[in-house]
């Protein structure tokens, strides 16, 4: 099936036929009727299937209907993965969500919804790639379409359905005529097959005030159809709609008009002009920028030509009404478009007057109501004779069931004050209640598109009964049961009153319209609308055989610029729009915000366009057309700006694809990855011959005393272990001091299969029982042992030594302890085998010699002791004394409290001990007094004693209590000993040198504070963010010298970003490195003792490593790792080792020498004071203008000047963060984990710039045009508390000082960097002496913000989620606290969000700390230990001894 259209050759006036085939034929495309579709409806969609159609019927025929039945029958075509779209355009955004719920509810079609508010002015490419990608039906307004189009980021081919709702609309330089010429003809005149279908809708096709002949109407009708190059389709008559429609009666309601008072007006009139001459001498003495002020006064002036309509036209008390609402700082009503805090306040307190104006001519009767006496309402001129028409009106029809009821007004002001006096006189005589709506783009009103929906939403539900309404309303709103619609003023337009009356939808509705008595030309129009609706029919069904004609391209043709590669255009009228878009986009602050200026020469028809100093384009100089040439200029400035880069292929400001590639680098993630082993710790498991092992003595030497003795362990491991370094040493953390580990090679030996076999049941059935004493839970398992045969294994052994210390030796006699068979009565010793040393035990009888230095186990209680030797003189006859005073025998207590007879009581007790729990030695201790027992020792009948291992001293035991922690300790030093050699393979092929970095602090690069270990990450990560910081900053400011600062810290941050890192940081495989979880001592293996399913995995050509199981690390943390291990190669191997660690993680960043080029026509010593400067700086420019720049603010606009400060700032800032943070490592070794963290953030802010800056009078010297900035400036340092002076660090100042002082002071040393050839030093010399006195460790205090968060980790207050928003530039935040019931709540104002943050904050923490200080200090409570708490703990004491039964 073909479409016949007609077109027309303009060269020769001739007309011709083209077929132009459809996607699918008509058969292909099934009608898919909906069962309830109308007769016309199946006629109209059967012409839309042929033709691109214009449907023209009533409100409430349901167009929207016969738009679903083309989408359903598109739909096989734009179901994905078909990359075809349907786009459904609404005029207006309350229409959107209910055209969308159409949709949804009659297809199966995937719809996405989208308004300005969404922030779809910001997306580019790859954001509508992505919507395109999931829905196949897009409903917007048109504005977005255009845009979308217009920067190629939706292409017309890939349309398959373009609906128009209202189509009317599309005249002029509205979108949807826009969307057509720009777009759509253009392709239809080259032919292009690829072609939407079009639909319109409307139930008007005229947009105008109507025309006096039928001439007139098919003038406009064709319009539109040539332009929608599409036909009108309507029905033959109004009969044909009305079988299946109510249509609303409309009826004429006459007033007479009655003026107000004039004598009242004219008093009024003349207070309100003196007012308002005052106030517009505030406004002259108000400290505000010029703009600010043209724009306050011409606000004051359009706010009291409100106030004199409402007085005219409505009466005294609505106009009261109106200043009383634009007075309420409560209301949200009015808002000032962008007017500064200052200009605001004027407005509100002219309102304020304004409103003690008009109450000053209002009865002053405390029960006086405006609903007392209407007419004379009338009479005094409080209320016009037309709102008394209007509630008289409403009053008529109290008798109507569940009103809903639409009043049409003209002015946002009419709609507020109505709805408010109908809201005082109806409830009680009705109880009706008003709501108003208004237009989103009005400067008065400000009412969310949410709350507008809840609006709608309560009056279909009969919860709101009369909306006062502005046009808003007029199109598309689809309520079933609205019966009455009122036009309070008059219908602008044929279509307003069609569609204004097209809104009462109920059978028997009306159509009511005030029309002031005698007003001949009011009546006149509202003939010649009722008329329209027929007069539009007759004629578009007389010309239905009148094909379109191609546009007349003298009124629509504009220029434009198009960019080959995406097809994305610029129009001359779009031009303007798009440079000030682009504008926005540049980096600003509080006190300028980057906008183009305009100097049109009307004379010489020449239009000056200069620009802020941070685009790359000066300025552009056009001449032309008077009318035109601001576009002409903008134009033009389009088209070098993409020239230049600075707008993209799509015509979006750069930065706007920087900062979507910037957001994906923010993004958090929580990944699973694989947890690493170092390869010298595995190896594989048993066979028959015999193995070599190379043997490493762990020498331990403690701190303290004690009375338990300590030796020696010897690591035998199946591979030697390479530290990276021959003498490696740690420490262990105790309650008591500190045990220091140090490893040394001893020798390799050769063990049997035997031997390796009894040494790993040694180890792996102590450490069974070391870490569970409890032996009811160990006896199943504490002699099984299964040799992992040929499996790859944890391959070493740990075993006791024996021997002087200077050459200890495997103490074998130790090691087959585990041999021990019951029945074994004597370890050969040279006791002799009497009564006293031949002792019953569970096992039968044995020695003394076997029993004193083993572990045996106690089954009625389940403990296990190690046994230190016997207790002469005690027996079970001896006496225990109880707490309660009483005496009683051993062998009566054990009967008494256990049900056990000792039998052999006689017998000498033991002298045990409870067996020693593995701990967590690497954790950070507190250090605090050792609380020595005096009872740490327990007395035991050997007859209750089951011998364990034997023999094993109360030494060994000990000693091997500290192996697992040893061992992890260890196993952390290889890992990170293996990143070492992948950084050092990656230098050897690359003929790179090579630094020696010690292994333990790299073990600390790759150590985070989750550990809870003496030490971590933090300083090296805060030393290697200042490094990479200022290595990111300083490349892209000298490569990309024609971009402005947010582009180059957008580039930074691509760089530096958590994500990027993170990737380089996996590349490199660090994240199976990373140690983030601390040593929990139950969870470690025993070597031996379980098979692993470990992987082998090849690090670099000579290093691998194995996985052993899989956890969750965030991105954030692999990222702090790249960064501390940078500060580890920094602090250990200076710059260059730093850069080659980045070369290897693949941070491609270089120190090359490029050379700054810029133009500067100025004179530096005409701008600036160059010799009270460089005496301040102690340094002499070779290039003055540096300083220029440095000094100049953006508000700046000399044109001798090309560039502000802030390219300098963002250089500045990172070579100082950088040389503070390096100043304080240096300057203090060995500091804290985190207190490096806490002292850059106390030195490296803008808090202490700015007061340096004051310190040395910088603030004279700033080249500035801003009158906010001068006075920020004047009353900080007026107000400045002269002791603050004395220090640069820290957070005193209570009130924010300009960041524009502390960005000066980072500019300068941004200045002196670039004129210095980058010589670091000298900026550090220079900048140094302005910083001082530098904060140290005992002069710190935290940043209010972090110490606000600590103080209620530590009280465990609750910290409210802070609350932000910001206006007219300037941010606010509450911080909340919940303190003991308590709500602790503070508000701050700032120019940016951090600064408010900090103060609101601070305002907090003095209110907590008042509140503290007054409460009293209870008494610490002490938790007892985690765990059981052993009942001998608790009980009698007998000597030194605790019972071990109780």
């Amino acid at each position: 099936m073909y479409l016949c259209i007609f077109k027309v050759d303009s060269s020769q006036n001739k007309e011709s036929v083209v077929d132009m085939p459809l996607v699918q034929t008509a058969q292909q495309l099934s009608a898919d009727h909906l069962p309830f579709a109308r007769s016309y409806q199946l006629d109209a969609f059967e012409m839309a299937m042929k033709q691109n159609t214009i449907v023209f019927l009533e409100t409430g025929s349901g167009k929207t209907l016969i738009s679903i039945m083309l989408l359903r029958s598109y739909a096989h075509c734009l179901r994905k993965p078909s990359s075809f779209l349907a786009v459904f355009l609404v005029p207006t955004v309350v229409l959107v969500s209910q055209q969308a719920e159409v949709i949804e509810t009659h297809t199966d079609l995937k719809v996405g919804k989208y308004w300005g508010e969404m922030g779809v002015d910001f997306w580019n490419a790859a954001d509508w790639k992505k919507q395109q990608d999931e829905f196949e039906v897009l409903v917007m307004t048109p504005q977005i379409l255009l845009n979308s189009l217009r920067h190629s980021f939706i292409k017309l081919e890939t349309i398959r359905v373009l609906i128009f709702d209202e189509c009317h609309h599309a005249r002029g330089r509205h979108p949807y005529a826009c969307i057509m010429t720009e777009f759509y003809h253009p392709q239809v005149e080259s032919s292009n097959l690829q072609l939407p279908r079009i639909l319109g809708m409307t139930a008007s096709l005229i947009n105008t005030k109507g025309s006096s002949d039928k001439t007139g109407y098919w003038k406009k009708i064709h319009e539109l159809e040539n332009l929608m190059n599409s036909k009108v389709f309507t029905c033959s008559s109004e009969s044909v709609i009305t079988e299946h429609l109510a249509m609303s009666t409309p009826k004429l309601k006459s007033y007479r008009h009655m003026d107000i008072p004039y004598s009242l007006v004219s008093k009024i009139a003349s207070e309100l002009n003196t007012l308002k001459e005052k106030f517009e001498r505030d406004i002259e003495k108000a400290n505000i920028e010029k703009p600010q002020k043209d724009n306050t006064r011409l606000r004051l002036s359009k706010l009291c030509s409100t106030f004199f309509f409402c007085l005219e036209e409505l009466g005294l008390w609505l106009a009261m009404k109106a200043a009383d609402t634009s007075s309420s700082k409560a209301s949200e009503m009015f808002i000032w478009d962008k007017l500064d805090k200052c200009g605001e306040r004027i407005l509100t307190d002219f309102s304020s007057d304004a409103f003690k104006v008009f109450s000053g001519y209002m009865p002053s009767d405390p029960d006086w109501s405006i609903s007392d006496d209407m007419r004379a309402n009338v009479a005094n001129g409080y209320l016009s004779t037309k709102v008394i028409c209007l509630f008289e009106s409403l009053l008529e029809r109290r008798g109507l069931k569940d009103l809903r009821c639409i009043v049409f007004v003209e002015r946002v002001i009419t709609a507020i004050v109505l709805c408010r006096l109908l809201n005082v006189l109806l409830p009680s005589l009705s109880g009706w209640k008003t709501e108003y709506m208004t237009g989103s783009n009005t400067r008065l009103q400000l009412q969310t598109r949410k709350a507008q929906n809840n609006i709608v939403e309560e009056f279909r539900k009969g919860m709101v009964n009369i909306i006062v309404a502005t046009s808003v309303l007029e199109e598309g709103l689809d309520v079933q049961s609205c019966n009455l619609v009122v036009r309070f003023d008059p219908s602008a337009t044929v279509c307003s009153f069609i569609q204004s009356r097209g809104r009462a939808r109920m059978q028997n509705s009306e159509f009511l319209l005030l029309v002031k008595s005698g007003d001949n030309s009011s009546l006149a129009r509202v003939d010649n609308y009722l008329s329209s609706g027929k007069v539009m029919r007759q004629e578009s069904l007389r010309h239905a055989a009148v094909p379109c004609q191609p546009l007349d391209t003298e009124i629509y043709n504009e220029v434009f610029y198009r960019v080959d590669s995406t097809g994305a255009i610029v129009t001359l009228s779009s031009s303007v729009s798009l440079i000030y878009f682009y504008c926005s986009r540049l980096p600003s602050d509080g006190y300028f915000k980057p906008f183009p200026r305009c100097e049109i020469d009307k004379e010489l028809q020449k239009c000056i366009l200069d620009f802020p100093k941070s685009c790359p384009l000066p300025s552009v100089t056009v001449h032309g057309s008077v009318k035109t040439l601001k576009q002409l200029a903008c134009l033009e400035a389009c088209k070098t700006l993409h020239r230049m880069g600075a707008l993209t292929d799509n015509l979006v400001p750069d930065m706007m694809e920087e900062e979507d590639a910037e957001e994906m680098g923010h993004v958090e993630h929580v990944n699973e990855h694989d947890i690493y082993v170092p390869s010298e710790l595995v190896g594989q498991g048993l066979n028959n011959a015999a193995k070599t092992y190379y043997c490493y003595m762990l020498e331990l030497d403690r701190s303290f005393s004690y009375d338990i003795p300590m030796d020696h362990l010897l690591l035998a491991a199946s591979s030697e272990l390479n530290f990276g370094e021959d003498n490696i040493a740690f420490g262990l953390e105790f309650d008591r001091g500190s045990l220091t580990v140090r490893i040394k090679y001893s020798e390799s030996i050769s063990l049997t299969s035997e031997q390796v076999l009894m040494c790993q049941q040694f180890q792996v059935k102590l450490f069974r029982v070391l870490n569970n004493n409890d032996y009811n839970k160990l006896k199943e398992t504490i002699d099984a042992f299964h040799p992992w045969n040929d499996h790859t294994v944890y391959d070493y052994l740990l075993l006791p030594t024996t021997g002087s210390q200077q050459s200890p030796t495997i103490d074998w006699r130790c090691v087959r302890s585990i041999l021990y068979e019951t029945g074994n009565i004597c370890h050969d010793c040279p006791l002799p085998e009497d009564q006293y040393n031949i002792v019953q035990t569970r096992n039968g009888l044995v020695c003394r010699c076997v029993l004193e230095n083993s572990l045996v186990c106690t089954p009625h209680n389940g403990y296990i002791y190690c046994i230190v030797g016997t207790i002469d003189g005690m027996n079970g006859s001896s006496v225990l004394n109880l707490k309660d005073g009483e005496s009683i025998t051993y062998k009566n207590y054990y009967e008494k409290r256990h049900g056990i007879d000792l039998q052999f009581e006689r017998e000498h007790f033991l002298k045990g001990r409870h067996i020693f729990p593995v701990q967590n030695h690497l954790h950070k201790y507190k250090k605090r007094k050792e609380q020595e027992r005096s009872n740490g020792y327990v007395e035991l009948p050997p007859e209750l004693c089951s011998i364990v291992m034997s023999p094993i001293s109360v030494g060994t035991c000990y000693t091997f209590s500290f192996a697992p922690a040893i061992m992890h300790r260890i196993e952390s030093l290889l890992i990170a000993s293996s990143l070492k050699n992948m950084h050092a393979d990656y230098c050897n092929q690359n003929v790179i040198a090579t630094t020696k970095i010690p292994t333990i602090k790299v073990l600390e690069a790759i150590t985070t504070k989750k550990c809870q270990e003496k030490f971590d990450l933090e300083s090296l990560e805060a030393l290697g963010d200042s490094f990479l910081k200022y290595a990111a900053c300083q490349q892209v400011f000298k490569i990309h010298q024609d971009k402005h600062e947010g582009i180059l810290s957008i580039k930074k941050n691509k760089i530096i970003s958590n994500s990027n890192l993170c990737k380089l940081g996996c590349s490199r495989k660090l994240q199976g490195l990373i140690r983030n979880e601390p040593f929990d001592p139950k969870m470690w293996i025993i070597p031996g003792d379980h098979m692993e399913a470990f992987h082998e995995v090849q690090l670099c050509t000579a290093t691998k490593v194995f996985t052993r199981g899989i956890r969750k690390i965030k991105s954030k943390v692999i990222a702090d790792v790249v960064e501390a291990l940078i500060g580890v190669y920094l602090s250990c191997g200076g710059e260059v080792a730093a850069l080659s660690v980045m070369t290897w993680l693949g941070v491609e960043v270089n120190f090359l020498n490029i050379p700054y080029k810029r133009s500067f026509p100025a004179h530096p010593e005409k701008l600036i004071n160059l010799s009270s400067l460089e005496s301040i700086l102690k340094y002499s420019f070779k290039d003055a203008s540096l300083l220029v720049e440095a000094l100049t603010h953006g508000s700046f606009m000399l044109p001798q000047v090309p560039q502000c400060y802030q390219r300098l700032e963002f250089l500045g800032d990172s070579v100082l963060d950088y040389l503070v943070t390096m100043h304080l490592y240096n300057r203090y070794p060995g500091m804290s984990p985190g207190l490096l963290t806490d002292l850059r953030s106390a030195s490296v802010n803008n808090d202490c710039y700015s007061l340096s800056a004051v310190k040395v009078g910088l603030q004279k010297h700033i080249l500035h045009a801003s009158e906010k900035l001068q006075e920020h400036i004047d009353s900080s340092v007026q107000n400045l508390d002269p002791l603050l002076m004395g220090s640069t660090f820290g957070w005193e100042s209570e009130n924010s000082l300009p960041k524009v002082l502390g960005d000066v002071i980072e500019s300068i040393a941004g200045a002196i960097l670039v004129d210095s050839g980058y010589k670091k030093d000298i900026v550090f010399k220079s900048i140094l002496p302005l910083l001082e006195p530098l904060v140290s460790p005992e002069t710190l205090k935290l940043q209010p913000v972090r110490e606000l968060h600590q103080l209620c980790q530590k009280e465990n207050y609750v910290l409210k989620k802070p609350v932000v928003t910001c206006e007219n530039g300037v941010s606010a935040v509450t911080v909340e606290v919940e303190a003991n019931g308590i709500i602790y709540k503070e508000s701050c104002t700032a120019l940016n969000k951090a600064e408010a943050k900090k103060l609101a904050s601070k305002a907090v923490l003095k209110l907590l700390k008042e509140s503290m200080s007054m409460e009293p200090h209870p008494t610490p409570f002490l938790s007892s230990p985690k765990g059981k708490k052993r009942k001998e703990e608790e009980g009698e004491s007998h000597g030194n001894f605790i019972p071990s039964v109780l």
